[in-house]
């Protein structure tokens, strides 16, 4: 199994945006339900947002509050996250993965909201 690669986090202050980067294998992205995952420091890791095959399904956390919009492109073996109105309690590292954790975990990408 290939494990993903995320980028694209950083230091952001509240009211910011993100725009978070995986990059996995295509059959991943093209054919199963791939999601983003976080982990906030003493904390189990959490489903952020899910995203179909066919990606005509998105789900997300209620803590989402429609601030983020989960979406991939299919040629580019990449999954993003766009994430707007950012809150300090949004500071996590941030993964991807299937929506059933089928692969190796990567090494996340670091969020952090603060002012």
């Amino acid at each position: 199994q290939v494990q993903p690669v995320e980028s694209g986090g950083g230091l952001v202050q509240p009211g910011g945006s993100l725009r978070l980067s995986c990059v996995a294998s295509a059959d991943s992205v093209r054919l199963v339900t791939m999601g983003w995952y976080r982990q906030a420091p003493g904390k189990e890791r959490e489903m952020v947002a899910i995203l179909t095959g066919g990606g005509d399904r998105m789900d997300y956390a209620d803590f989402v509050e429609g601030r983020f919009t989960i979406s991939k492109d299919v040629g580019a073996a990449t999954l993003y996250l766009q994430m707007n109105n950012l809150k300090p309690e949004d500071t996590a590292v941030y993964y991807c993965n299937t929506g059933q954790v089928s692969l190796p975990w990567g090494p996340g990408t670091q969020v952090t909201v603060s002012s």
